[in-house]
């Protein structure tokens, strides 16, 4: 069955801005575009009001997925659109939509002047529990934020695209993860940027005085970790140019730095399947809530 890329759609701000990635995303990949549009029933004696009537209700939840599609057809000629309504908890209803979709995008309002997301219990139980890539696109996010400046010095969709970050673990890599990173660089012909952060292990964290050769050879242990992993995949990705970065510090403060550079941010959260629920990592929530571009987070084993 041919996948979809799908995006939550409320009618919100964020989620028009979503819509939008996604249509470009859908573009780059050859895939169609799905609007799903999810509704929680109001409570039966609210939804006989005469302001909230059955035909009222239906008139809105039609309405708001109908127009978007329609525009997405008019500013991405090509793109197959389809749209379809659901009903239920928000979070549920699009994590299931995730099953049968390449990715799942969705919408996030922005701190204002602040860079980086607000983002809500509805994203993060999605991100939390979807079994496919899941994007979290900023309101206000357009076209030429992804690209680099123009000549002229503005930023312009007819410029190159800025590099993708891959958010790397080299104790823990996955396939899926990096192959992920390196496909969303290539299609969008711009480099990939490996950002891995490391710390001193406790047994030299603690009690040992500051010994500048130790740093430096752990330093140089990293990186060898950091190309090791990495070369099957230059192998197989030779058109894609790759910056590899390791640090000395907090990996998630490094990846947030190198967002404000980027097109997408890659990061990745371990699926666990336990009795105390899903979760998507420190490091993955501290850039969902800090990055300043589009972040896909991409579950694996």
């Amino acid at each position: 069955m041919l996948r979809t890329i799908t995006v939550g759609l409320d009618g919100s701000q964020e989620s028009m801005a979503a819509t939008e990635w996604a249509a470009r995303e859908a573009k780059l990949r050859g895939l169609p575009l799905k609007i799903v549009h999810v509704w929680e029933p109001v409570p039966e004696p609210m939804a006989q009001a005469p302001l909230l009537g059955a035909e009222t209700q239906q008139h809105w939840t039609e309405r708001i997925p109908r127009e978007a599609a329609e525009g997405v057809r008019l500013r991405h000629p090509g793109v197959e659109v389809r749209t379809e309504q659901v009903s239920g908890h928000p979070g549920n209803a699009l994590a299931e939509a995730a099953e049968s979709a390449e990715l799942l995008v969705l919408g996030s309002r922005g701190f204002g002047g602040i860079g980086g997301f607000m983002v809500g219990s509805v994203s993060l139980s999605t991100v939390a529990h979807a079994d496919r890539p899941v994007v979290l696109v900023r309101a206000r996010e357009v076209a030429a934020d992804e690209h680099e400046l123009d000549p002229a010095g503005v930023p312009s969709a007819a410029a190159p695209f800025r590099p993708v970050v891959l958010g790397l673990d080299v104790e823990h890599p996955d396939e899926t993860l990096i192959e992920f990173a390196f496909d969303a660089a290539k299609r969008r012909a711009t480099s990939l940027r490996v950002v891995h952060g490391w710390n001193l292990p406790p047994y030299y964290a603690y009690g040992t005085p500051a010994n500048p050769a130790l740093h430096e050879a752990l330093a140089s242990r990293e990186s060898e970790a950091v190309a090791e992993v990495l070369r099957p995949w230059r192998q197989k990705f030779p058109d894609v140019e790759v910056v590899e970065v390791s640090r000395y510090g907090s990996p998630a403060v490094h990846v947030v730095d190198a967002s404000h550079d980027a097109s997408l941010v890659v990061v990745g959260r371990r699926i666990r399947r336990n009795p105390f629920g899903a979760h998507i990592g420190h490091v993955t929530h501290a850039v969902l809530h800090h990055s300043t571009v589009p972040v896909a987070v991409v579950p694996h084993a």
